[in-house]
C-alpha cells in the first residue's frame, strides 16, 4: 500500500492537509499559537484585513442561537499597515501557508489592498466579497456582473493565487462561481454566513445592535454542503468548503461533495483544537477505506 498523504495543492498553494482556518474565527493565528502547533494546519486564513482600520459594528454583536451563532462584527481590524508591520512577521515564523482575507466597500479599495499585499510573502489572498455585516461589502457576490468586474480588476494587479469567498444569500450559486472563475479566480470558498436575526421577547428588541447578522455553525451545514456540490458541477477551479463543520465526518462530507479543502470556523470557538482533531479523523477514515490521498475522496459522491 502506498504511503498515506493528506497533502493538497490549491491553486499552487501547497498544503500539508486540506484543513484550513476560516477567516474571522482564528484571529490572525497568533492568538492560538501557544496552545496549538500551527504547523499541522494546511493553511492559516487571517481575520479580514481592510485598507484602513475599522472599529466594527456597535455592541452587542455576537449572540448564540439554536444550532450556531449570529455575528455582526463588521470587519473590525487594525488595517493593512498594522497587519504588514506587526502580524505577518510573526506568522512567517511558522511552516504553514498564510492566506490573507481582505475586503472593502468599493472596487478601488480592493485593488489598492491587493496591490499592497502582493509582494510581502503571503501564499495567497482570499477576496471577501460576501460579508453580510458591512454595507456594500456583501453586494459584489450577489451579482454575477459585479463579481466578474471586481475579480478581473484584482486579477490584473497580482500574481498571487486568488480565492474568492462567496455568499449563500443568492438564488443560484453556480452563476457567481462561474463569474469568479471566468474573471481569473484560482479557487472559490463557500459559504460565507447566512443572513439572520434574533429577538429578545422581554425587551422586544433585536439581540444584535445591528439587528441582523451572519449565521454560522451546524445549522448552516446542509445548505453549505448543497452549494459546494452544485458549484463543483459547474466550476473547474478548486472549491474550499465551509459552513458548520464540527467533526471529521462533516469535513469528509464536504470533500465527497466536491471540495478540495475545507475551512473550520465556528467550531474553533467551541474547541480551539478542532482542526487538529479533524485532521486525525480524516487520517483514520482514509486508512479504513484504503485511500492514499485526498483526491481519492474529493468529488467521489456516488
Amino acid at each position: 500500500m502506498s504511503k498515506l498523504s493528506l497533502g493538497v495543492d490549491i491553486a499552487g498553494i501547497k498544503m500539508k492537509s486540506p484543513i484550513m482556518t476560516a477567516s474571522g474565527t482564528f484571529g490572525y493565528g497568533l492568538e492560538y499559537a501557544e496552545l496549538i502547533n500551527l504547523n499541522f494546519f494546511g493553511a492559516i486564513v487571517t481575520k479580514t484585513i481592510t485598507l484602513e482600520p475599522r472599529i466594527g459594528n456597535p455592541q452587542p454583536r455576537i449572540v448564540e442561537v439554536a444550532g450556531g451563532m449570529l455575528n455582526s462584527i463588521g470587519l473590525q481590524n487594525p488595517g493593512a499597515k498594522v497587519f504588514i508591520e506587526e502580524k505577518l512577521p510573526k506568522l512567517k515564523r511558522y511552516r504553514v501557508p498564510v492566506i490573507a482575507n481582505i475586503s472593502g466597500s468599493k472596487e478601488t479599495e480592493f485593488v489598492k489592498l491587493v496591490a499592497l499585499l502582493s509582494n510581502i510573502g503571503l501564499s495567497g489572498l482570499e477576496i471577501n466579497i460576501s460579508c453580510p455585516n458591512v454595507e456594500r461589502a456583501g453586494l459584489f457576490a450577489q451579482d454575477a456582473n459585479l463579481t466578474y468586474k471586481l475579480v478581473k480588476k484584482v486579477r490584473e494587479v497580482t500574481g498571487l493565487p486568488l480565492i474568492v469567498k462567496l455568499t449563500p444569500n443568492i438564488t443560484d450559486i453556480t452563476l457567481i462561481a462561474r463569474a469568479a472563475e471566468d474573471a481569473g479566480a484560482d479557487a472559490i470558498s463557500l459559504i460565507n454566513t447566512l443572513i439572520g436575526m434574533s429577538i429578545d421577547i422581554q425587551t422586544k428588541k433585536p439581540k444584535l445592535a445591528n439587528v441582523i447578522g451572519g449565521l454560522s455553525g451546524p445549522a448552516v451545514k446542509p445548505i453549505a454542503l448543497r452549494m459546494v456540490y452544485e458549484a463543483s458541477k459547474k466550476a473547474r477551479i478548486p472549491i474550499i468548503g465551509m459552513g458548520g463543520i464540527m467533526t471529521s465526518d462533516d469535513a469528509i462530507e464536504f470533500l465527497l461533495a466536491g471540495a478540495s479543502a475545507v475551512a473550520i470556523g465556528t467550531a474553533n470557538f467551541v474547541n480551539p483544537n478542532t482542526c487538529c482533531e479533524i485532521i486525525e479523523g480524516i487520517k483514520t477514515y482514509m486508512k479504513a477505506n484504503s485511500f492514499n490521498k485526498i483526491s481519492d475522496i474529493t468529488g467521489k459522491l456516488k
